[in-house]
């Protein structure tokens, strides 16, 4: 599974998740720092990445499309740098590995981390 930092997550990210055997790239190194979300979205679509993101509107493009791919995972916790919650994410992405790669969201917390199944549906 290939996993697409977004720019709104330090480019650390990318050695942590490495290092945890995961195939990582920062947007910084393959977009422009001012792209929208959509662009991103496409480019890990096209690509067969997983959108890793702290922003919302990730899965709010994918709601309102009902899109079935990239799968997505947000950081949803006040620090997201990788000491803060990188086991959490590291952990998350190991137990739904199978769910992202067939299409989803996934929501990782400090607390807590929730999976939806793509496409998003209302209720």
């Amino acid at each position: 599974m290939k996993l697409l930092i977004d720019m709104n997550l330090a480019p650390r990210w990318v050695k942590l998740l490495t290092e945890a055997g995961w195939e990582a790239i920062h947007w910084s190194s393959v977009g422009k720092a001012t792209a929208a979300d959509s662009e991103i979205m496409l480019y890990a679509a096209e690509h067969g990445y997983v959108v890793v993101t702290f922003d919302m509107d990730f899965s709010a493009i994918l709601a309102a499309t009902h899109g079935e791919k990239p799968s997505v995972v947000q950081i949803r916790c006040d620090d997201v740098s990788p000491q803060a919650i990188g086991t959490q994410l590291i952990a998350a992405l190991l137990h739904t590995k199978t769910e992202l790669e067939a299409g989803a969201v996934v929501t990782v917390g400090s607390r807590r981390t929730r999976l939806r199944m793509l496409p998003l549906k209302s209720g």
